[in-house]
């Protein structure tokens, strides 16, 4: 896909894809809306360790260098990656996530260089796995404690977001585990409930009223 960097409210960058008309991150701020969706309601409330993360959408690695610096000290990761369509070198060695997390630009070059379909080791105790896939072909031989359902939105990509897929993610989360998405439309909301998932609308990040978490309770 053709992409064009582009840097959001909070100084944070995204990239724009022409062919969908979609932003990787809300324009508002790339880092806080990941921040705010995915660190704050839901890697903070998971403490345990070792903790499996599983990411629908790896994109610009962001949620990943996130996960890397806000966990808890001395916790470890498991983090699976999904990504289909992997972006190039000369585009994510230009994103200055680095400089805006504190953490050092080795870090996102690892997450984007190490290799694809094998566990590899990114820093102290945060393991990465990428798996270059089509969502739909997706086998999970693995279960999983957060999930972030990370994909275009439902009105771009509306096959990334239906029963099926959701089916499919519930059988892989662990019990207590958490399904965390920045949209809140009602279509996804009943999906998710539909195969079982408690579903919590909460306050979304800067620019977006609502967001969603869904809980496997067991």
């Amino acid at each position: 896909m053709k992409v064009k960097p582009i840097e959001t409210d909070d100084g944070s960058h995204s990239l724009y894809v022409e062919s969908l008309d979609e932003h990787y991150h809300s324009t508002k701020g790339a880092l806080q809306e990941s921040r705010h969706v995915f660190i704050e309601a839901g890697l903070k409330q998971k403490t345990a360790s070792p903790l499996r993360v599983l990411e629908i959408g790896m994109g610009t690695g962001l949620n990943a260098l996130l996960t890397f610096a806000d966990r808890e000290k001395e916790q470890e990761i498991f983090y699976t990656a999904l990504e289909k369509y992997p972006l190039p070198e000369t585009v994510t060695g230009k994103l200055n996530y680095a400089q805006l997390v504190g953490v050092g630009e080795e870090i996102l070059g690892r997450i984007h260089r190490s290799a694809w379909e094998s566990w590899q080791e990114i820093g102290p105790g945060f393991h990465l796995k990428k798996l270059e896939i089509d969502l739909h072909s997706w086998k999970p031989t693995e279960t999983y404690d957060l999930v972030y359902f990370d994909a275009f939105g439902p009105d771009k990509q509306p096959d990334m977001w239906s029963v099926p897929i959701y089916q499919t993610i519930y059988n892989a989360i662990n019990p207590n585990g958490l399904l965390l998405t920045y949209t809140a439309k009602g279509a996804v909301r009943r999906g998710l409930q539909e195969v079982g998932f408690e579903v919590e609308r909460l306050q979304g990040p800067p620019g977006k009223k609502h967001m969603t978490r869904a809980g496997k309770r067991l």
